[in-house]
């Protein structure tokens, strides 16, 4: 995955012109886009798009944005949304892989009671929207086999600390933003999971959004959140690796093989390459395949 579109999960006609955004997982929110008194109406608008879209051909993934474990909401909005098969759930406000294995827990028994694959539902949580969750991002690994992403936010972490801002005057995130968009990606990299960046509020400047993308593709992260479908062709740009890129990395991959099992140093155009490198063009071309380019 490399683009993750947020929609209102209160509006059936942005829910469907959605599946033609060109996104590869689309984000049916509960939360934070839904009033309170909407939200019994957004559950049922939700399920019934799950139920109808489910078996369209080449549909985008399917995730629903539940609320907060502590909101009192969450187990209305899985009661509603999982018996309609969703391929997984987001997970707003995660206080570490304690919440992860909590919300597993409830999935479970929901796949059961619903005669739903064993283990089918997915889990990306959202892990940096609370200042405590800051001290938590090392503990995920291992907290559910559903686990598939981290992702980070500053809105409300924002809220959380008290900062009047996020960004300086060059529209750069300040350091208590930097400081849990790196701990993201440390924490999904650990757990082996997929880092998502967050989104970028501005949704007409595409430009800004394209820069965003890029170096955070250069950082490490594998997909970006968006919020506008205008926003998705440009996520979807700066996550698929270039053909330059790829040749480069098969060619890394090449030099290794043909140097023999157990090579752990090979030289390639002048440079001495190593097992970083190696593991390197082997992520870069997984994200391709993955994202259908071979």
């Amino acid at each position: 995955m490399r683009s993750l579109l947020f929609v209102p999960g209160d509006s059936p006609r942005k829910l469907d012109k959605a599946v033609e955004s060109g996104a590869d997982v689309l984000l049916l929110d509960l939360e934070d886009s839904v009033a309170v008194d909407a939200k019994p109406a957004a559950r049922e608008a939700t399920a019934a798009f799950l139920r109808r879209t489910r078996a369209v051909p080449g549909r985008p993934r399917l995730y629903v944005r539940i609320n907060a474990l502590g909101s009192g909401f969450a187990d209305a909005d899985l009661d509603a949304v999982m018996a309609a098969g969703p391929d997984g759930i987001l997970l707003p406000k995660a206080v570490g892989g304690r919440d992860v294995t909590h919300l597993d827990a409830k999935i479970a028994v929901r796949e059961a009671v619903d005669e739903l694959p064993d283990g089918g539902t997915e889990i990306i949580a959202i892990a940096t929207e609370t200042a405590a969750s800051l001290f938590s991002m090392g503990t995920f690994q291992g907290a559910s086999r559903r686990l598939r992403g981290l992702t980070w936010g500053a809105e409300d972490l924002s809220a959380d600390l008290g900062a009047i801002r996020q960004r300086d005057a060059d529209g750069h995130f300040t350091d208590a933003f930097r400081l849990a968009r790196t701990l993201c990606l440390a924490g999904a990299v650990a757990a082996g999971v997929a880092p998502i960046d967050s989104i970028h509020a501005a949704f007409r400047d595409l430009d800004g959004l394209a820069a965003e993308a890029e170096a955070a593709a250069l950082d490490g992260f594998t997909a970006k959140l968006a919020i506008h479908p205008a926003q998705v062709p440009v996520i979807n740009a700066a996550f698929t690796p270039t053909a330059a890129a790829l040749g480069r990395a098969q060619a890394v991959l090449d030099a290794f093989a043909a140097a023999g099992p157990g090579a752990g140093v090979v030289s390639l155009d002048g440079a001495m390459l190593d097992q970083p490198h190696r593991l390197q063009a082997e992520r870069l071309i997984a994200r391709a395949r993955a994202a259908g380019l071979g």
